[in-house]
């Protein structure tokens, strides 16, 4: 059962990398390269899609790894496990203070009401969210090496 539960909880944190992989390195560039207001109005769009429904993957990874670390904790890998389920912590609190902020503004956003400097707040956003990514690649990572 422990098993099944790492092997779970690594596949829901590792698609959730996956997407947020992404959404930085690949959908950022394709709206930043389109004409016009097309690209900021790709932006409002999926910080609607995925502000709805990252918040319930975030958590749910981190309740995962959590349940995993405390059931496991006798076994290998736990102190592994705990560590990612400290970084997947981190992850939520920065998301909580940093990028959810400018995601809840930037949702809104149409080209007639967008403030001068949105431009700005959304490279802000990237900036943060690239840490972000990185935060839960080690945790993913941390997750697979305590799989072996």
């Amino acid at each position: 059962m422990l098993n099944a539960l790492g092997v779970v909880t690594t596949v829901v944190v590792g698609l959730m990398v996956g997407v947020e992989f992404c959404v930085v390195f690949i959908m950022g560039r394709i709206l930043n390269a389109l004409p016009e207001d097309s690209g900021q109005l790709g932006h409002a769009h999926g910080g609607r899609m995925l502000g709805t429904l990252m918040p319930f993957w975030y958590i749910g990874s981190l309740v995962l790894s959590a349940i995993w670390a405390v059931a496991g904790w006798h076994h290998h890998g736990a102190r592994l496990v705990a560590t990612a389920a400290g970084l997947l912590i981190v992850s939520v609190v920065m998301s909580i203070l940093l990028l959810v902020p400018i995601n809840n503004r930037n949702r809104t956003w149409t080209p007639e009401n967008r403030p001068a400097d949105w431009k700005e707040q959304l490279h802000r956003w990237e900036r943060y969210h690239y840490v972000r990514v990185a935060v839960i690649i080690a945790a993913f990572a941390l997750l697979t090496s305590a799989l072996v």
